[in-house]
């Protein structure tokens, strides 16, 4: 232990550097000095991602080394999801869109022998200021210009992902444009839907999943919404009734694009900053030249997740080892990989202290190489104590009259199947089953890390467990996956009172009663004492 732990306190304390026990009369053969352990499951078969599982022991100033092998699959199944913007603007682009998404279609079915595609389009909040909301314009926003067009709409999920060419073709050239107010669309909110509604779109999980966002303009952000008068904060739910986006006019658009981030990286779907590409020159030219999908498909990458509120406490250093022989240094990345090569990462991870309590806790972190299906769960223990108040164990080896013959003691309830139904019990204490989902642990092997939703790459997001497929949160969190802080200290204004008296605090954040009020703490209403009449 490093002699920090003694500033300041008493002499009888256990902790301090080995030379300063030694000096107050401790035994050698007492003192416990833990070095870093590094241990691989290689237990869990694996295809692409090996090892699947590592445990590491961290003291802090201490780091952690273990390396990562990534294998490019042959012809891997593709899921591909057009999301296309059907405003006005776009008319010149969505029919070229008929022609060259074709020709994509089948460019793609060269370098994957199991390729599908789905398509989905949106405009923007079919809401004032952004649309016109005259009666004549609702059901028709282009009458002024005699062409009939679709109504606006936030997203409309078309046509699931599917190997049926035929009714693809189909679908696109029955698309027609919308119209809309003002330049920036709803992009986001169209993306967050088509990430997050899994099972609506049709993400297979064995495929990568490639969302191609096509549009001339930029999106909508949060702020604006206040515009219409929304100020619902957005849950990052699925929302999709009939296929259509249902909360478009009721929901704020997401904060930060850094949020949809977080969620294409839960859902495994491909993620790159020229995703959302600029069509307003010519589609089929960018479709031929400026995005060839197979060199997307080729790149190795990977993107490591752990929770906000421990990230600081630790850093991770990556080397990469590409096929072409070069090693790079702090590179996450390597390019042009071709099937079968493989791809070594090493990762460096290292821990600065202690957290302030919960030192006994573990920490997850998440090593996925983008696009993937398999994913390293990383299971940090972090070494701030002493073991000398730990309980002793039974073993194997230990005799029949030192282990307890029951099976009961491996129940978590004298109802509930031994080990959960997911292990064996031996000598006391459950054996966990190994399963190529991901990890099965606890005293009953009641917990698991992958029937849970994930948040930011942790399961539960880092602030619960995976007991029985439901997350059961740590104190201080609350929700389905455990994201929202149970404490209200976030929404309590100058006065002492729940956002100012004139709204809930949910999850966090205030939500106003009043759709007049807005601000952070619903402290702001500027037409609270004014009325405003419309005139057509």
């Amino acid at each position: 232990m490093t002699s920090q732990f003694l500033d300041g306190a008493h002499v009888s304390q256990r902790c301090g550097s080995v030379s300063d026990l030694r000096v107050r009369g401790c035994e050698e053969a007492f003192i416990e000095n833990p070095n870093v352990k590094v241990e691989v499951n290689a237990t869990i078969s694996s295809t692409q991602v090996s090892p699947r599982e590592i445990n590491i022991h961290l003291r802090p100033g201490g780091e952690a080394m273990f390396v990562i092998e990534v294998q490019q699959l042959e012809r891997y199944p593709v899921d591909l999801y057009y999301l296309v913007d059907v405003s006005a603007s776009m008319q010149d682009n969505l029919d070229q869109l008929k022609t060259a998404g074709l020709a994509l279609s089948h460019q793609m079915k060269e370098h994957s022998s199991d390729f599908r595609v789905g398509f989905g389009s949106f405009v923007d909040k079919p809401v004032s200021p952004y649309i016109d909301v005259h009666p004549s314009k609702l059901l028709n926003p282009c009458s002024d210009y005699e062409v009939h067009c679709r109504p606006a709409h936030g997203f409309i999920h078309v046509l699931p992902i599917t190997q049926n060419m035929t009714e693809f073709t189909r679908v696109i050239q029955e698309q027609r444009i919308s119209g809309n107010m003002d330049t920036p669309e709803g992009g986001f909110d169209a993306m967050l839907q088509a990430t997050v509604c899994q099972k609506d779109i049709g993400w297979r999980p064995e495929a990568k999943h490639l969302l191609l966002v096509m549009t001339d303009q930029p999106s909508h952000l949060a702020l604006d919404s206040k515009l219409a008068g929304i100020v619902v904060p957005h849950d990052g739910r699925c929302h999709l009734e009939d296929n259509i986006y249902s909360q478009t006019t009721t929901m704020v658009r997401l904060t930060k694009p850094k949020h949809l981030t977080h969620k294409t990286s839960d859902a495994k779907l491909w993620s790159r900053s020229n995703l959302a590409c600029d069509v307003s020159n010519s589609i089929s030219l960018f479709l031929k030249n400026v995005f060839p999908f197979y060199k997307l498909l080729s790149d190795v990458e990977l993107q490591i997740g752990l929770e906000d509120a421990q990230a600081p406490r630790f850093w991770v250093n990556v080397t990469a080892f590409c096929p072409n022989g070069s090693t790079v240094s702090g590179s996450t990345k390597c390019s042009s990989v071709q099937p079968k090569q493989t791809v070594f990462f090493k990762v460096t991870v290292g821990m600065s202290c202690c957290p302030a309590e919960g030192g006994d806790q573990d920490v997850l972190m998440s090593v996925r190489p983008v696009g993937f299906n398999e994913s390293v769960t990383v299971r940090i223990r972090q070494d701030c104590g002493c073991g000398c108040t730990e309980t002793g164990r039974c073993h194997d080896d230990a005799g029949p009259s030192a282990c307890p013959t029951e099976t009961d003691v491996c129940r978590a309830d004298r109802s509930e199947p031994v080990c959960s139904g997911r292990g064996a019990c031996k000598c006391g204490t459950c054996v966990c089953d190994s399963s190529r989902l991901g990890n099965i642990y606890g005293k009953f092997c009641e917990m698991d890390d992958f029937s849970c939703p994930y948040v930011k790459g942790l399961v539960c997001g880092g602030h619960g467990q995976c007991v029985s497929s439901e997350c059961v949160c740590l104190p201080g969190w609350t929700g389905e996956t455990c994201d929202c802080p149970a404490s209200t200290e976030s929404c309590v204004s100058d006065d002492g009172l729940i956002c100012s008296g004139w709204g809930k605090c949910v999850c966090g954040e205030c939500v106003c009663d009043d759709s007049r009020r807005s601000g952070a703490l619903c402290e702001k209403c500027p037409i609270c004492d004014s009325s405003c009449q419309s005139h057509w």
